[in-house]
């Protein structure tokens, strides 16, 4: 079973829906997120902090925003492979509920096109 660990900064938005979109696409696949500074709970998905991962092995370790990527310890267990995929922080915008959704959306999908492709080609 091929491992992916996605990384954002408080694993509370990017990494959370990229973590549910590979899931989805892919029931095999055994992927975790976590963040750099963990954020917020998502109703029943608890944020994780990277550290708890420094030690595992992971078939691939994707940062899905800059500030991660910058931020990101060096890991101790194996890593096949490093990507950084940057999406812009949707939790950012300003404006009413209406302009903020629909970046949410915006960048949601998004995330769901290049992680299709990445599975198609992972």
């Amino acid at each position: 079973m091929k491992k992916v660990l996605i990384l954002c900064t408080g694993n509370s938005c990017r990494s959370k829906m990229a973590q549910a979109c590979l899931q989805h696409l892919d029931a095999e696949l055994c992927v975790r997120s976590a963040g750099t500074e963990a954020g917020m709970p998502i109703t029943d998905l608890q944020p994780h902090n990277v550290k708890d991962y420094l030690n595992d092995t992971w078939d691939a370790v994707i940062t899905v925003c800059d500030h991660a990527r910058e931020a990101c310890p060096v890991f101790t267990g194996k890593v096949k492979r490093q990507m950084h995929i940057s999406f812009p922080d949707p939790s950012l915008t300003t404006g009413s509920t209406e302009e903020q959704l629909s970046v949410f959306r915006k960048v949601r999908d998004r995330i769901i096109e290049t992680f299709t492709n990445f599975h198609h080609t992972y």
